[in-house]
């Protein structure tokens, strides 16, 4: 996909593509979750495939594919994505995209809350329609050695 999307630096993870029973609905769920932090439609366009069109997100310099699936549905810890993170800058807006969730109906996994095993990172969990697991989060930033993670 050269070309379509902004540039990442290398090596990164540049987009995720999830197979949706409703892009519509998915594409309004990620909207109104996570609009107000930044995520935006990026690109419309047919897949490899040419049966079908994805519709991209973006967030930061990434992107999210929502295109639609064959059939089937997502099982949670089945083989496949076991959750999505999206890392924000503040606490207040954690909550605020919480809230955003509660006020949909949509399934709370967890609430926001302090990790037991990582210092300063606070996150809540949902499922999405399709019951992919999502987390908004976030924590300090990484140091200049090591791991972020321990």
């Amino acid at each position: 996909m050269p070309g379509r999307f902004r540039d990442v630096p290398a090596p990164a993870i540049q987009h995720v593509d999830l197979c949706v029973s409703n892009v519509e609905r998915s594409r309004a769920f990620y909207l109104e979750v996570l609009g107000p932090l930044g995520l935006a439609e990026d690109v419309l366009f047919r897949s490899y495939r040419g049966t079908e069109e994805i519709v991209y997100l973006r967030f930061g310099e990434q992107n999210l594919g929502l295109r639609p699936a064959d059939g089937g549905a997502h099982e949670y810890y089945g083989v496949g994505l076991e959750h999505l993170a999206f890392e924000v800058e503040r606490r207040e807006q954690v909550d605020e995209a919480y809230e955003r969730c509660v006020a949909l109906g949509a399934e709370i996994h967890f609430p926001p809350e302090e990790d037991a095993d990582l210092d300063d990172y606070y996150a809540f969990f949902v499922f999405d329609p399709d019951g992919v697991r999502i987390e908004v989060f976030c924590a300090p930033p990484a140091p200049a050695e090591g791991s972020r993670w321990g």
